[in-house]
């Protein structure tokens, strides 16, 4: 876990410094509504962009997650899982096999990542593998293939991109008000004050971002969806089902603590304050009973 937070919080410190470099060649000072906007859109779309542009990288440091050769697989479980996501990725068309990684955890997960179809990541835990049969983990791969081919991380960056932008700039707006109000209202022009003026844009950006969360729930049950349903396609809507109802006896397995993949995995939890609005991943119940509907049509 310290490992992991670590990891997260040199990469994040290591994305502000190159953002900051790059606004300081380009001459972006933030002053007016348009370098204000010019510089909460590098900030916001440069800092999701460069998370998914090393998402392979950080996701197999934070998990531990050790690779397979395709080339040369050990027999049994590596030959087995290799061979299922090379048929798998054929069928969807992907142009270049995924990488594919095993990382120890008792959850029953599984997880895709990466910049583009062609430099991708396929993550499955020892749970999952010891608790799913073969149908079970062939239905999981679908799902997450799908969500390669989908393109499915590359929107997801566009739209945090376009939160985050959204969220810093409109912060910075309503500080700035508070800071003129105040400055209005001090014979001695006081104001917010640096710190002050920090501590009020960080805890705006807080709360915006909370508020905005719905919207990035909403698209991740949307694309969850349409994964299930590619799934279905790939390997047969009788084995997705397989999939989700065995996922659903093991809903206890899954780790809590990596917050930052549970958008990307086929089985999240609930997350608190918005409830149901901000959770990544729609009831299991709901995923059968839509693709149940898809096979009847």
């Amino acid at each position: 876990m310290i490992r992991r937070v670590l990891l997260f919080f040199s990469v994040n410190v290591a994305v502000m410094m190159v953002l900051s470099v790059l606004l300081a060649l380009l001459g972006v000072r933030g002053e007016g509504l348009m370098g204000l906007a010019i510089l909460c859109g590098v900030f916001g779309f440069g800092g999701s962009f460069i998370s998914l542009q090393i998402s392979r990288w950080s996701a197999k440091r934070a998990m531990g997650i050790a690779l397979i050769d395709p080339n040369t697989p050990r027999p049994g479980m590596e030959a087995q899982l290799v061979q299922r996501v090379r048929a798998l990725s054929q069928k969807a068309g992907l142009p270049k096999l995924p990488e594919i990684g095993v990382y120890r955890s008792p959850e029953v997960n599984a997880f895709a990542t990466g910049p583009s179809s062609s430099r991708s990541l396929v993550a499955v835990s020892t749970g999952l593998l010891e608790r799913m049969d073969d149908d079970a983990v062939e239905g999981v791969l679908g799902h997450e293939i799908s969500h390669i081919a989908n393109g499915d991380m590359v929107t997801m960056a566009l739209l945090q991109g376009v939160v985050n932008t959204f969220v810093m700039f409109v912060a910075r707006i309503i500080a700035g008000i508070i800071d003129n109000f105040l400055r209005g209202n001090d014979e001695r022009g006081g104001g917010l004050g640096f710190f002050g003026y920090f501590i009020v844009v960080n805890v705006l950006q807080g709360v915006l971002f909370i508020l905005a969360m719905p919207i990035i729930g909403a698209f991740s049950r949307w694309r969850e969806f349409r994964a299930d349903a590619g799934s279905a396609r790939l390997a047969g809507a009788p084995t997705m089902i397989h999939a989700l109802e065995s996922l659903a006896r093991n809903t206890g397995h899954f780790d809590k603590n990596d917050a930052a993949l549970a958008t990307f995995k086929i089985q999240g939890g609930v997350r608190g304050l918005l409830g149901k609005l901000s959770a990544t991943h729609p009831p299991i119940p709901d995923r059968i009973q839509a693709l149940r509907q898809r096979q009847a049509n």
